[in-house]
């Protein structure tokens, strides 16, 4: 068994037996987890039985389509009877299926062209099978020998792009008379995309489960391959049980969120290089060391002891969580997240005080990555701070402006004398707010900060005017939608929602949002309704 093919052994075994033997017309491969990984099983398979020798059974020649790329029927057409003739089009001519031994019909006109080009195909193929045999085995050879297979991944897209096409494909073996199998294959259940009124035949269903953990963390630990190079480097052999002890960690913080192999295989691509970059650090030193006494003698990296595993494991559990959140919805890629994450230089010499947090790292990366945004980007997020932390009955008292201006008062501190103490807002953490809110504190903020540095605007007399203008504006949203996307801000109402305002929530602690406030020259703490 493959590597790649752990965890599968069922599916390839019931697959292989059915295509050698005696396949159903229709087959349904369901897979809700990992379809990619299915569809490439299911692909090699097919293709070591059509490089083997057939014997007593028949030839298997089998064409693997995308239904995304397929979007029209004469993709489709001639997708399946090119990959079916092992043919490429000769786009020279312009011509992309003509008949296999000068017959001028065109089989991608229309179906009952693709049902004659099918027929075609299995002729030529039966006839190239003849010509490899020689003697008796040629004449024993039959018309029938020749067994055609058609996979098509992505099959859920056929129901939006072809689904006149849908019925007829299922039925294909019954339209053409010849033996072939149609293997669908797709990560949504049959009923969702069954045509109507009974029209498709019932497949011969394959349900592929989700991988156990265990299952995952051998595919992992099968995939680290040993490096060559003569200097350590993290894929050096002696990391091989430290990688599986990896493997373990990441499927436990992992796991109880997604269960596809190819995305953990992602994040641990990413992590593993600084997993493993203190113990790379801690050799280089000890070479300085020996260098320095003059000995000759090289120390031989060795794998690391259970106490420095254990270590790795505790400095690096919660950048695992991070590396989830930030790379499992695509949010930047593995190269960039590797190099904004990478560890402190000799990691494992430091004291257990004098290391930095997983908290502490993220909180980094929130200040790094907000001290690089635009100057109404800081705007916004210090109003969405604010609008989340003080109450919405307070705004009047603390940003409200008029002619009898009242000196603004923040809510008065009183001791209670029994009774639990009430914990501040900016400590539970922040509170939904509507965008109408966030777009009224945004404009008491650029007319109490802001009038210094706007360019000359004459024709604005009114005052507040240029304000109202600028928070009207269309780059206004586009920011809070840019914010969003950042994860600086968290939209807390559905996006299909049309009555009333969206609602948000801040995404920067008080110490992000006091860093941008002093940037602004803001006074952040006169402005929070309860700042202790």
């Amino acid at each position: 068994m493959e590597p790649c093919q752990l965890g599968y052994e069922e599916l390839c075994d019931e697959l292989s037996t059915l295509i050698a033997t005696f396949p159903p017309p229709f087959i349904y491969i369901n897979d809700t987890t990992c379809p990619r990984i299915t569809s490439s099983i299911v692909a090699s398979l097919l293709d070591k039985i059509e490089s083997t020798d057939p014997g007593p059974s028949k030839r298997v020649h089998f064409a693997k389509v995308n239904a995304v790329a397929c979007f029209t029927a004469r993709l489709l057409y001639d997708s399946v009877l090119n990959a079916l003739a092992k043919r490429s089009p000769d786009w020279n001519d312009g011509r992309m299926n003509r008949s296999l031994e000068g017959n001028t019909q065109r089989f991608n006109e229309s179906f009952d062209g693709f049902i004659h080009g099918l027929r075609a195909v299995s002729s030529h193929l039966h006839e190239n099978a003849r010509e490899n045999k020689k003697g008796k085995e040629r004449m024993k050879l039959e018309a029938d020998d020749v067994r055609l297979v058609i996979v098509v991944e992505r099959a859920e897209r056929l129901k939006e792009t072809l689904p006149e096409f849908l019925v007829p494909l299922t039925r294909l073996a019954e339209l053409t008379q010849l033996d072939l199998c149609v293997i669908l294959l797709s990560e949504v259940r049959w009923e969702d995309i069954r045509p109507p009124l009974g029209a498709s035949p019932d497949p011969y269903f394959i349900n592929v489960p989700p991988l156990s953990k265990e299952t995952i963390v051998q595919r992992l630990t099968s995939s680290f391959v040993p490096s060559n190079d003569r200097s350590p480097g993290p894929y050096h052999p002696s990391f091989r049980g430290l990688y599986s002890h990896f493997a373990t960690v990441l499927c436990d913080v992992c796991y109880p969120f997604i269960h596809d192999p190819l995305e953990i295989e992602y994040i641990a691509a990413a992590r593993w290089p600084g997993f493993v970059q203190p113990v790379l650090d801690e050799h280089q030193r000890l070479i300085g060391d020996e260098m320095d006494l003059d000995d000759a003698d090289e120390p031989q990296l060795h794998p690391p002891s259970e106490d420095v595993r254990m270590r790795l494991s505790r400095l690096f559990n919660p950048s695992l969580s991070a590396a989830l959140e930030e790379l499992y919805p695509r949010l930047t890629n593995a190269t960039d997240w590797a190099t904004k994450n990478k560890p402190e230089y000799d990691l494992l010499s430091a004291k257990p005080g004098q290391v930095a947090t997983g908290k502490d790292q993220l909180e980094k990366g929130n200040k790094a990555t907000t001290l690089t945004l635009p100057r109404m980007s800081k705007f916004i997020l210090v109003s969405a701070f604010l609008a989340s932390t003080n109450p919405a009955k307070s705004d009047i008292r603390m940003f409200g402006r008029g002619l009898d201006e009242k000196k603004r008062k923040r809510r008065a501190r009183k001791t209670a004398k029994s009774g639990p103490t009430k914990v501040p807002q900016r400590l539970l953490g922040p509170v939904a707010f509507p965008l109408d809110r966030l777009l009224a504190i945004l404009g008491a903020l650029l007319e109490e900060n802001d009038v210094e540095t706007r360019l000359p605007a004459p024709e604005f007399t009114i005052p507040g005017e240029y304000t109202d203008m600028e928070i009207s504006r269309v780059a206004i949203y586009a920011a809070v939608t840019e914010l969003t996307s950042m994860r600086l801000i968290h939209r807390t109402t559905p996006g299909d929602r049309i009555n009333g305002p969206p609602s948000f929530k801040c995404g920067i602690s008080y110490d992000v949002a006091l860093v941008l406030a002093k940037q602004l020259s803001i006074p952040l703490n006169d402005l929070m309704w309860d700042p202790a």
